[in-house]
């Protein structure tokens, strides 16, 4: 291979190594700033300052304040450093391929017992903002309708299981399942010392107790 073509090749790795390390950068800082002196305090000039680089590279690198928001929120689901939509993620194939009802939320809850230390605090952060200011007010509001949509889908697998009890539709499923994951709901935990695993056995317990058929002693 000619060195010229070996140069570039080399000059271009090391462009894409440099961006990739500009863009975490920017990236954990805005998250130490939302996280600890909220989302409508925090300029993208308060970004730029914390990261080490000028406006236009957060604007280039990553994108604007909600577009970093959002970008913030899909790491912390998914617990890589990149987006990762929600059919691909691990947990979601675990929940898929478990047999039972009580498997399936057991996963599903094990799951937020891990994401919801990353996520809960970025949200609250944008709760906080989206009362006065309505951008924030939008995009917290599309989140959780996200959310919901996505219970929908975790009722209808539930459903498919033959354990969900009969008086319950899948929209109240969803609506329960919805409102007790929610972000919120586990910050008020964490509050009063409430660990991460501590979390995920309650929902599973919640869950377990009050969406399900019990079941009924053999013989």
């Amino acid at each position: 291979m000619p060195d010229h073509v070996k140069s570039r090749r080399y000059d271009s790795t090391r462009r894409e190594a440099k961006a990739a390390l500009t863009r975490e950068k920017v990236l954990e800082a805005a998250l130490a700033l939302f996280t600890t002196h909220g989302y409508a305090s925090t300029t993208g000039r308060d970004i730029a300052s914390a990261a080490g680089v000028s406006l236009d590279t957060v604007y280039a690198s990553v994108g604007r304040k909600p577009e970093v928001m959002v970008l913030l929120m899909e790491r912390a689901i998914s617990g890589t450093t990149e987006a990762v939509p929600a059919e691909q993620r691990d947990y979601v194939h675990q929940i898929r391929a478990a047999e039972t009802a009580t498997d399936k939320i057991a996963v599903y809850a094990a799951a937020l017992g891990q994401v919801q230390p990353r996520l809960a605090p970025l949200v609250d952060a944008l709760h906080q903002a989206a009362a006065t200011d309505p951008t924030c007010a939008s995009l917290w509001r599309s989140i959780a309708e996200r959310r919901r949509t996505n219970m929908a889908t975790f009722a209808a697998e539930l459903r498919s299981t033959g354990e969900l009890r009969s008086d319950l539709s899948d929209d109240d499923v969803a609506d329960i399942i919805w409102s007790t994951n929610a972000p919120e709901y586990y910050l008020l935990l964490a509050q009063q010392g409430w660990q991460p695993e501590r979390y995920a056995w309650l929902l599973t317990e919640l869950w377990t107790r009050l969406l399900l058929r019990p079941h009924t002693p053999e013989g």
